[in-house]
């Protein structure tokens, strides 16, 4: 058995990954470009933020990872990206940080998308109320989410109150069934 410990490149791996610098792509691969419609040259060297639905989006995700992505840690996330086309689509993000100081100066993401409908219900969620539903979504206490947010327990519980009683729904178990399972044609049956 060879125990000569092998190197990678991000072109040789099958998954969408991407090694960035203080949230610029530095290199891709082609799974990851293809994954937003673009070509890797077209990436390289560009912000992540063309890759958000809105400036706001970009915003509150790096706030977020800046605060829970220390060094050597993974972090994972669930959010709405955009590809090239216009057409948006879930994804789980992970990432890990090289720089306990800085926690954007050199990190590795793996973007894996997500068979979740953005549905024009979901679309109507503000990006906070997106971000909180996405972790209640994954089993987050109110505590857990204020803290990665950096917010009030009782806003988190405010927000997901809105959520629950503008989309008509009794109760959080609901809202979570909604969240996984609304799609296009379903949120408009619905009504």
């Amino acid at each position: 058995m060879n125990t000569a410990q092998t190197a990678f490149t991000l072109s040789e791996l099958p998954v969408p990954l991407v090694f960035a610098t203080h949230r610029v792509i530095r290199d891709c691969n082609a799974e990851f470009a293809a994954l937003f419609g673009y070509d890797r040259a077209t990436l390289v060297n560009k912000s992540f933020a063309r890759l958000y639905p809105a400036i706001d989006d970009f915003v509150r995700t790096g706030e977020m990872w800046r605060d829970n992505l220390p060094g050597g840690a993974v972090y994972y996330d669930e959010r709405i990206m955009a590809a090239t086309d216009g057409r948006r689509f879930w994804c789980r993000v992970r990432g890990r940080s090289h720089n306990t100081d800085d926690p954007f100066a050199a990190a590795v993401y793996c973007f894996e998308p997500i068979a979740r409908p953005v549905s024009t219900a979901n679309r109507g969620l503000t990006g906070r109320q997106r971000q909180i539903l996405t972790l209640v979504a994954q089993g987050k206490t109110n505590a857990a989410i204020a803290e990665e947010l950096g917010l009030s327990r009782r806003t988190i519980e405010m927000h997901r109150l809105r959520m629950t009683r503008a989309l008509g729904l009794a109760n959080t178990a609901e809202l979570i069934a909604w969240f996984l399972n609304s799609a296009e044609g379903s949120a408009e049956q619905g009504r």
